[in-house]
């Protein structure tokens, strides 16, 4: 909310002085003096005079006024339209949405000047004739908007549960959909604005828009274009106020984006219309993921052929939650921590899917981008800490090295020390600089946790925080990323084995196998009812009390020698005749399976 602070005092600064033009002490926008013509300045004219002796800062006020007007009554038009037909399009599809969407689509076709010039000639110039051209240029993009928010709300339960209230189509579009779309509406209102004045301009310039002699920046800019030589300050105020309001106007769209379409982020969400309507009637609705990761496929060139060691994997990770990914050696898991990250080696690629952190797909970001989000707002801490830190540098110097890379600090060393002290190193300043090689395999491990929250980040990728690490110091990590996720509100992915920790720290669990997810939900309702055959087998290999454990026969198979239809099924103990079929992820509920015998031995 804070980046809407500034651009929105400057924009509300802007229409308040133009609102108020009328009252404030101003020369006569209109009125003429030749003899002062182009005057530099004079009393009561401090930015002087144009080619017709007219004040220029009453002319900029007044003109802010003219394109003001047209902008915001365009788009406002605009939006009541667009919205209604995208309202209609999306809610009652076929024939609705077939004349919506393709009259949108033939309004789209056409190039913004031409169809000025078509509308101008044939109805004259004008303010009308300009807001009339404005409205129907921006109407697509607002019935598309709201066809596009439409199809995705319908689907949602809390619509299923006014409608099964009985309330009349009308009721729900206005009182259930409209309210909770307006979000987006909003954005798409305020970047047609935007818009309008610069295209106004563009227009007057070129005689299409306000008629002479109603002021407007356009006109004023035409004007000075004559005088550029004798006068080139007469130029550079419209051009300022236009610029000003322009950029002032893009950085509050930007703003209001991010305000209504957060992706991420530990704040709490915003109350949506419908409840401040009827409070309690609708479930919660769940935020947007700070990450997002959809059919996530890597390949590898060998000379026997590709090979897919992560296929089709979708999971996704909230602010301030913990996913686990798990499953035994060979599953894919810390490959599609490193796809995502993008470090895969230079023999792998991702051939399919996405990977959005925050509403931005890192797999189609360059190098550069994601390079400067690794570290920072994404971390990752690898299994081998041993390996991970550079055995001839200083601890203290590489936790500093991490701060530099993406900001500035005043004092990086004192700041080192006071990450490994928060991560629980005692003695920091004896450890800062003592080498790799003398600490022991826990304190490096909450070395390499100290480097991947140097700055703060909103995503924690961690491929198995505590391997080879005895049980008291274990847990010190766990409860340490714990702390550091309700604190921070970080977001925390967690690829492990050991299911005792997927049952104390995790909040989401997916378990992968042979390259695919085959189970994904809740850790309380996937270790309670397990619904995948090698999710159960997973549980009952692990230790509880007296109760020997259930090894699970064979081994993962390789990634060259997936069998054809279900690949657990050479081990699984329900295995059928049906399973040499590939079974597909199964929505089930709030959780998935990728089984097509579930229902039978769940």
């Amino acid at each position: 909310m804070r980046k809407l602070i500034l651009p929105g005092i400057v924009v509300a600064g802007i229409i308040l002085v133009a609102v108020a033009a009328p009252l404030l002490p101003l020369p006569d926008p209109i009125r003429q003096d030749v003899g002062n013509r182009l005057a530099a300045w004079l009393p009561g004219s401090p930015l002087g005079r144009d080619e017709f002796g007219r004040d220029i800062l009453s002319r900029i006020i007044w003109g802010a006024r003219a394109s003001l007007a047209v902008a915001f009554a365009s788009a406002a038009i605009a939006g009541l339209i667009g919205t209604a037909l995208g309202l209609l399009a999306g809610w009652f599809r076929g024939v609705a949405e077939f004349l919506a969407v393709r009259t949108a689509d033939i309004v789209l076709c056409f190039p913004p000047i031409l169809l000025a010039l078509l509308v101008v000639t044939i109805l004259g110039p004008g303010t009308g004739t300009l807001i009339l051209v404005l409205s129907i240029l921006y109407l697509p993009g607002f019935v598309r908007v709201t066809f596009g928010e439409v199809l995705s709300a319908r689907s949602h339960d809390y619509v299923e549960a006014v409608r099964a209230l009985g309330a009349p189509t009308p009721r729900i579009l206005l009182r259930t959909i409209l309210p909770n779309i307006a979000g987006p509406v909003t954005v798409q209102f305020s970047l047609a604005v935007a818009a309008a004045v610069v295209v106004e301009s563009g227009l007057s310039f070129l005689g299409l828009g306000v008629v002479p002699p109603t002021p407007s920046w356009g006109l004023m800019i035409r004007g000075a274009r004559a005088t550029m030589e004798q006068a080139p300050t007469y130029l550079l105020w419209p051009c300022a106020a236009l610029t000003v309001t322009i950029l002032a106007m893009n950085l509050l769209c930007d703003a209001l984006r991010d305000a209504v379409d957060r992706k991420g982020g530990a704040r709490a969400p915003k109350l949506r219309a419908i409840d401040r309507l009827l409070p309690g009637l609708l479930p919660a609705r769940d935020p947007a993921p700070l990450l997002d990761v959809r059919g996530l496929t890597v390949e590898i060139a060998t000379p026997g052929g590709i090979i897919r060691p992560v296929e089709d994997v979708s999971f996704s990770v909230e602010a301030g939650q913990t996913l686990a990914i798990v499953g035994e050696s060979g599953s894919g898991k810390s490959i599609t921590a490193t796809a995502v990250m993008g470090l895969l080696p230079p023999v792998a690629q991702v051939t399919a899917g996405i990977a959005r952190f925050e509403g931005r797909d890192l797999l189609e970001m360059e190098e550069e981008q994601r390079r400067r989000l690794r570290g920072g707002a994404i971390a990752m801490v690898f299994q081998d800490p041993m390996s991970s830190l550079n055995p001839v540098h200083r601890v203290g110097d590489q936790v500093a090295e991490a701060i530099r890379v993406h900001r500035k600090a005043a004092d990086t060393d004192r700041e080192a020390v006071e990450l490994l002290q928060r991560v629980g190193i005692a003695d920091p300043e004896r450890r800062a600089r003592a080498y790799p090689h003398e600490l022991s395999g826990g304190m490096r491990q909450r070395v390499m946790i100290a480097m991947a929250i140097a700055n703060r980040p909103r995503l924690l990728m961690a491929d198995e925080p505590t391997t080879a690490l005895d049980v008291t110091v274990q847990a010190g990590i766990l409860e340490l990323l714990a702390e550091l996720r309700r604190e921070e509100g970080m977001g925390v992915v967690l690829i492990t084995h050991s299911l005792g920790v997927v049952a104390e720290t995790a909040d989401q669990v997916a378990v992968m196998y042979a390259a695919q997810v085959v189970e994904r939900g809740s850790v309380a309702e996937v270790f309670a009812r397990p619904l995948h055959p090698y999710t159960r087998a997973l549980l009952a290999a692990v230790p509880d009390g007296d109760e020997e454990p259930e090894g699970i026969p064979g081994v993962v198979p390789r990634p060259d020698a997936w069998p054809p239809g279900c690949r657990f099924a050479p081990r699984c103990p329900h295995a059928k005749p049906a399973c040499e079929r590939r079974p597909e992820l199964e929505q089930v509920g709030e959780r998935e399976v990728r089984c097509l015998r579930w229902r039978e031995i769940a």
